[in-house]
């Protein structure tokens, strides 16, 4: 399965991210449904995400649980 990267500016910084697409359909998902952005959520994310979690992962988990 190919990865899809997607570049996003956090904190000031630019930060690319490969995720599978049925995860970037579930994150887009996700923000609509919130009434946000897919950049605020993975802002959003970002921030939340625990000390040394790789975001992708922190992603990943988000759209598992959520998407639910």
């Amino acid at each position: 399965m190919n990865l899809v990267k997607r570049s996003f500016s956090l904190s000031g910084h630019r930060t690319s991210v490969a995720l599978e697409p049925e995860f970037w359909a579930a994150l887009s998902d996700l923000a609509m449904r919130r009434g946000a952005t897919l950049s605020a959520l993975v802002a959003r994310v970002d921030t939340e995400r625990s000390p040394g979690q790789p975001l992708a992962s922190a992603l990943r988990i988000v759209a598992l649980q959520q998407g639910a």
